[in-house]
């Protein structure tokens, strides 16, 4: 029996992308409590309107700070609960390594794209990587997606191209709903 056609996805990082990040120095941090969770404005229409177009939406997050000490994988799950309440997602994959493990989940690595596609049967060469870090860009490259980076203009390193820029999920959506797809810079 066939699983059938391969399904189109959006990969989605979460802080800085459906809710909104905290910024110290210039970088982005996750929240830490449910009190700190803020969803972006435009999210949920956005979301509406992927899945309306048959994308699958997946959430793919490093949380090191589980390893790191400074939240609890409870605390992370609780964060997630609420977005699962509040907005149309299909799936979370979620990497709680510190970087120097050498994981293949940690973004820029592609191993959270890859499960999701092989555990749902997508298309990576027909699905969208959206995030707002360097690691988020380079992560659906490397499995094979076209990135969409959300540009916030943090204190770090820029993604290599090719890539495509916005500055919301709802200009990320625009991006992804236009047919034909922009090509990336």
């Amino acid at each position: 029996m066939s699983a059938g056609p391969a399904r189109r996805a959006v990969f989605l990082d979460r802080d800085g992308v459906l809710n909104r990040a905290i910024i110290r120095g210039g970088r982005p941090h996750p929240p830490s409590t449910p009190g700190e969770l803020s969803i972006l404005p435009g999210v949920p229409a956005a979301l509406a309107r992927l899945k309306a177009a048959g994308f699958w939406l997946v959430v793919v997050t490093n949380q090191p700070d589980v390893a790191r000490g400074t939240q609890t994988l409870a605390g992370v799950e609780a964060l997630h609960d609420i977005l699962r309440t509040q907005l149309p997602l299909d799936d979370f994959r979620v990497c709680y390594h510190d970087a120097p493990v050498g994981c293949e989940c940690r973004k820029p690595a592609p191993g959270l794209l890859l499960a999701a596609a092989r555990a749902a049967h997508l298309d990576l060469g027909a699905s969208f990587m959206v995030g707002d870090r360097w690691r988020d860009v380079a992560a659906g490259q490397r499995a094979g997606c076209q990135s969409i980076f959300i540009d916030y203009g943090y204190a770090e390193p820029q993604p290599h191209a090719p890539y495509l820029r916005a500055h919301s999920l709802h200009e990320a959506a625009d991006l992804i709903l236009t047919e034909p797809h922009p090509v990336a810079r």
